[in-house]
């Protein structure tokens, strides 16, 4: 096969072809007599494992390695393992489009539908009772919810079903109601405090943990940045001063 050729096969341009041999991805081939390049299964192959390596998000020095696993084993071993990262993504496509043929089958489609269908209801048992803070709470959990490893998110919707407990609910409420009321205080507000150990206390012992250990974790401790660009300056004491009570605890 001629460059043009392996690349239309595998659906990539000869500019990525090449990007890859670049890179070291992909091994040049032999060249004919007249210097042409001479492409085989294998190396249709190897790129078509690129190719889905790269969808799935690897990066190239990731995908360095896979390949150099790759390389001592037989043309079918190889076959059967593109085979089946075809079929968890078809696998996965189908649970995509289940969940859209769910939503689109509902009449009262709204800001949580779109969550995790584990975690919508796990919300819609939440207080709420038109506490703007509450509303802004669902929001970050709904951001947090979308950044989780799918496998991992009936997990994160379970940290949050004893806050749905009637005792909890009651609590919740209340403390919504508190920090309502900082929406136009200072950032010193002697109120921040209290507030701040109550929510502390308030929080199930599995997400006390999953939180702390958010926080020393810069690629999910990013809630804690996006509530100080927008909430008002006293909500957002309350949180980072909960933050820094939650790891002392721990």
């Amino acid at each position: 096969m001629r460059i043009g050729e392996l690349a239309a096969l595998v659906g990539v341009s000869t500019r990525t072809v090449r990007h890859y041999h670049h890179q070291g991805l992909l091994p040049e081939p032999a060249r004919r007599l007249n210097g042409y390049r001479e492409y085989t299964l294998r190396d249709a192959v190897t790129l078509a494992r690129i190719r889905r390596l790269t969808e799935l998000g690897l990066s190239l020095d990731e995908i360095r390695d896979v390949l150099a696993d790759d390389a001592d084993r037989e043309l079918r071993d190889v076959l059967r393992e593109l085979d089946a990262d075809l079929a968890r993504q078809q696998a996965e496509i189908g649970t995509r489009r289940d969940r859209l043929a769910a939503l689109l089958a509902r009449t009262d489609l709204g800001p949580d539908s779109t969550m995790t269908p584990a975690l919508a209801k796990v919300l819609r048992d939440l207080p709420a009772g038109g506490s703007p803070f509450a509303a802004f709470d669902r929001e970050v959990i709904g951001v947090i919810d979308a950044a989780v490893d799918p496998a991992d998110r009936h997990g994160f919707a379970a940290l949050f079903r004893p806050l749905t407990e009637p005792d909890a609910a009651r609590r919740g409420d209340a403390l919504n109601a508190r920090m309502d009321e900082l929406a136009d205080a200072a950032p010193d507000d002697p109120r921040i405090a209290a507030l701040a150990a109550d929510l502390a206390a308030h929080l199930p012992d599995e997400m006390v943990t999953a939180l702390v250990d958010s926080l020393d974790d810069t690629g999910s401790s990013q809630w804690l940045e996006l509530t100080s660009r927008e909430l008002p300056p006293a909500q957002h004491a309350v949180l980072r001063t909960m933050a820094e009570l939650l790891k002392e605890q721990k």
